[in-house]
C-alpha cells in the first residue's frame, strides 16, 4: 500500500455534498488512501445539508470518508475545513477545532515559492446565494434531478464498455449561461484576491476545476466529487496540479472487493508556478 501513495505538501479539495446520492465518496475515499499531504484544505460543501434536511442517503463509504479525515488529522496532517453554502451550517463555529480539524471562513496560504493564496469556498461572492437563496435551492434541486439522469446514462455506458461520463458537466460547460456565471465568478474571485492582496486565489462552489492566471492573480478551483472527482495539489517546489480521480475504463477497486485497490487516473493537468 504504501508504495502505491502519493505525498504533497498541500492538498485542497471542495463540494464532496456527503449525504447525496450523487457524491462520488467511493473514489473520494480511494483519492484519500493514496493522496498525503501536509496541509489538507477541505473547501466548503463537504456535507450538503440542503439536502439532509430532506432526506437521509448516507452510506458505509461516507462514513469511511469522515473517518479517513479525522485519521489524517489525528496523524499529523494540518486539516483546515472552510464551510460552504451548503454546509454553512459549520460556520456558526468558525475559530474552532473538533477532532483536530480548524474551521475557518477563509485563509491565507503561502506556498513554498513564497506566493500567497487566499482559500476560501466562494459563495459568498454568488449573488444568487446572497439575495435569492430561495432560487438557488430550486436550482440545486433541478441540478440533482440531472445527476439522477446522470446516473442512468453511466450505467448504460458501462453496458456498453464504455467509460464514466459526466452529462451534467457536459451541460454545464456548453450552456452559455452557465459558461457566463462561471465566468463572473471567476472574475469575482480575482477581484477578491486583489483586495487582500494575495498573489492568487483557491476556491470550490462552482464544481469547475480549473487552474490558471488572470491578469497577474493565479485562479484555482479544485473542483468538485459529484461530477469530476478533482483535486488540488502542491507539490514540494509550489508547482500546483489538478488531479482527475475518476476511473476511465472501470470503478475503483475498492469498489469491487471493499479493499484499498488501487485507483485508475485520467492523464492529470499540470500548472507550473512562478519560481
Amino acid at each position: 500500500m504504501d508504495g502505491n501513495v502519493k505525498h504533497y505538501r498541500t492538498i485542497w479539495l471542495s463540494d464532496f455534498h456527503l449525504g447525496t446520492k450523487d457524491c462520488k465518496a467511493s473514489y473520494l475515499l480511494d483519492f484519500l488512501r493514496h493522496n498525503e499531504s501536509e496541509t489538507l484544505y477541505l473547501v466548503g460543501d463537504i456535507f450538503d445539508g440542503w439536502a439532509l434536511s430532506r432526506s437521509w442517503n448516507w452510506d458505509q463509504f461516507h462514513n469511511d470518508v469522515i473517518q479517513k479525515l479525522l485519521r489524517k488529522a489525528r496523524k499529523g496532517t494540518r486539516v483546515i475545513y472552510l464551510p460552504g453554502n451548503h454546509d454553512e451550517f459549520a460556520r456558526d463555529y468558525l475559530g474552532l477545532r473538533f477532532g483536530r480539524v480548524q474551521i475557518e471562513e477563509e485563509v491565507i496560504h503561502e506556498t513554498a515559492d513564497g506566493r500567497k493564496l487566499l482559500v476560501l469556498h466562494g459563495d459568498v461572492f454568488d449573488g444568487m446565494i446572497r439575495h435569492a437563496r430561495w432560487i438557488s435551492v430550486i436550482g440545486a434541486r433541478a441540478y440533482h434531478a440531472l445527476l439522477f439522469l446522470n446516473r442512468w446514462v453511466n450505467r448504460c455506458r458501462r453496458l456498453f464498455g464504455m467509460p464514466y461520463w459526466s452529462l451534467s458537466a457536459y451541460l454545464k460547460h456548453r450552456t452559455k449561461r452557465a459558461v457566463q456565471f462561471i465566468a463572473n465568478f471567476e472574475t469575482a474571485m480575482v477581484g477578491v484576491a486583489k483586495a487582500k492582496n494575495a498573489d492568487g486565489v483557491v476556491c470550490g462552489h462552482v464544481h469547475f476545476a480549473e487552474i490558471r492566471e488572470i491578469g497577474s492573480i493565479l485562479y484555482a478551483n479544485s473542483g468538485d466529487w459529484m461530477e469530476s472527482c478533482t483535486g488540488l495539489v502542491e507539490h514540494f517546489d509550489g508547482r500546483l496540479e489538478l488531479l482527475h480521480w475518476v476511473a476511465m475504463d472501470h470503478q475503483p477497486q475498492l469498489l469491487r472487493n471493499g479493499g484499498d485497490g488501487q485507483s485508475t487516473e485520467i492523464p492529470k493537468i499540470v500548472f507550473k508556478g512562478n519560481s
